[in-house]
């Protein structure tokens, strides 16, 4: 995306869910390895938990992702006027996606990424992990595929176009809820 800056640059990308404990913690770990050199995430919430989701942590350890570092922080350290400045917002979950945002200085694209809440799943310890999994597989394919956008050289409705379309694919929220 010409507006981006030239293709070599570093864009910082935010991940929002509302309480900063799950999705958008395996979300910012996911982006932080395999986006390396070309994307530096960060995740936060409207209402963080405070803590991060033990599971969150053992699937991530799990598939050789990095753990160290992460807490659960509120959406307003990166609404400051000395806060990284983000070209990309992406919403995990249907409830930060409804909340008003802060005006998130650069005027950053934003996408909603919708996928079901892993830390709302009851059941077994292995049903509760596998909830996790699950929601690590719909990131990891959607970070995926926005990684491998040509970013720089998009225009604008292009990008935006194929981030929604991200958004949409398997595991999504928002597919699920459109068709009920």
């Amino acid at each position: 995306m010409s507006d981006l800056q030239p293709a070599n640059r570093t864009f910082n990308v935010l991940f929002l869910c509302t309480g900063n404990s799950a999705r958008s913690i395996l979300a910012e770990s996911i982006l932080s390895k395999d986006g390396a050199g070309r994307f530096h995430a960060f995740s936060a919430g409207s209402q963080p938990k405070g803590a991060v989701q033990p599971l969150a942590l053992k699937v991530l350890q799990s598939f050789d992702y990095p753990i160290d570092g992460f807490r659960s922080k509120s959406w307003e350290e990166f609404a400051t006027a000395d806060a990284p400045v983000m070209d990309f917002v992406f919403t995990v979950c249907d409830n930060a996606a409804g909340e008003a945002c802060p005006v998130w200085p650069g005027q950053p694209m934003t996408a909603h990424w919708g996928i079901e809440d892993p830390a709302g799943v009851e059941g077994t310890d292995l049903q509760k992990e596998a909830a996790f999994v699950t929601a690590f597989r719909h990131l990891k394919n959607r970070i995926t595929a926005f990684s491998s956008l040509p970013v720089a050289s998009l225009d604008k409705a292009s990008l935006r176009a194929k981030l929604t379309e991200i958004g949409q694919s398997e595991g999504s929220t928002s597919a699920r809820n459109s068709a009920a």
